[in-house]
């Protein structure tokens, strides 16, 4: 199986995250600045690492509803369908960076240290929730 990559994407940072290819485990990739060059390395990184599928996290609000923050997911989703050769698809990523962050915390990290990895911990996070959605439904 190949690879699947995970995006959390932020106003300043995006957090890039990658499975195994046995789509077990999602593992944190790097951080990328938030700019035009950003889609341009999310294809170089497709391409080196053979990546199957892409996912980009959608923030909900807790009741579900899609707000400002969707709506960009959603518009940087169909932007990398029309850049990409492989699948793209959104997920719900409600308190992922809130899980990261807590994370982080419980591992010792104070806030300053964290910064140029909350993204990429977040990013892993929405990744793992797609991978274990997959493999309890038999994808």
């Amino acid at each position: 199986m190949r690879p699947v990559l995970g995006i959390d994407l932020g106003e300043a940072r995006t957090g890039i995250a990658i499975s195994d290819e046995l789509r077990m485990l999602a593992h944190p990739l790097e951080t990328i600045g938030t700019s035009p060059a950003m889609v341009p390395r999310i294809r170089q990184i497709v391409a080196e690492r053979n990546v199957e599928r892409v996912v980009v996290g959608l923030p909900r609000h807790m009741n579900g509803a899609l707000g400002a923050g969707a709506e960009k997911a959603n518009d940087f989703a169909q932007k990398l369908r029309a850049e990409l050769p492989c699948e793209v698809v959104t997920w719900d990523e409600r308190l992922s960076t809130a899980a990261a962050q807590r994370a982080l915390r419980e591992s010792g990290k104070k806030t300053h240290q964290t910064r140029g990895i909350i993204d990429q911990v977040a990013a892993q996070m929405i990744l793992q929730g797609y991978l274990d959605r997959l493999n309890n439904a038999g994808f």
